[in-house]
């Protein structure tokens, strides 16, 4: 576990990667999000693994993307923040509807992350559509829903991000993380 490696997640459009820009921005290490990233490259080469085309495939690409980041993270000192985090492939399958397979799991009850995880509210106000993000937002509730089941199974505390500006996410996410390492 590394208590170093702190989770922002909860559905699309919440303002989870703003906030986690915004974190780089004041010279925190932070890690992509995976899904946009395995988006944007199977885009490119005429890919299947993306959650329209091949869910399943997606998802293990996904897991792969997030343990290779997790121990690219270990390079960082201080504290890392993560846009997602293993456990969201837990969420994604319960999202789907399918049953979770034994070794994603495994990966998310192995690759922990410090116990307060941070979750964005669905908000319609700020939600919207792009390239990659096609789900209309009663996609984007229940996909929050899928990660509020995943993390708390797994053991991990929820903090709900407050809907405000970002200036004032960040104040609240500073003052509820671990000290630096």
């Amino acid at each position: 576990m590394s208590s170093r490696f702190v989770v922002v997640t909860g559905g699309p459009g919440a303002g989870k990667t703003t906030l986690v820009d915004a974190l780089r921005r004041t010279g925190h290490a932070c890690v992509e999000e995976a899904g946009r990233q395995v988006i944007q490259d199977q885009t490119a080469i005429g890919g299947q693994a993306t959650h329209t085309r091949d869910s399943r495939l997606f998802a293990e690409i996904m897991l792969s993307w997030e343990i290779r980041s997790y121990r690219q993270a270990r390079q960082h000192r201080g504290v890392v923040f993560f846009d997602r985090g293993i456990p969201d492939l837990v969420g994604y399958h319960l999202l789907l509807g399918l049953p979770v397979p034994e070794h994603v799991t495994a990966a998310a009850r192995l690759f922990r992350y410090h116990r307060r995880v941070f979750i964005a509210p669905p908000w319609p106000q700020i939600y919207t559509t792009d390239s990659q993000r096609h789900q209309d937002f009663a996609e984007a509730v229940q996909t929050h829903e899928a990660m509020v089941t995943a993390y708390s199974g797994l053991g991990y505390e929820l903090c709900t991000l407050p809907r405000d500006d970002v200036a004032a996410r960040v104040e609240y996410v500073r003052r509820r993380c671990p000290p630096p390492a």
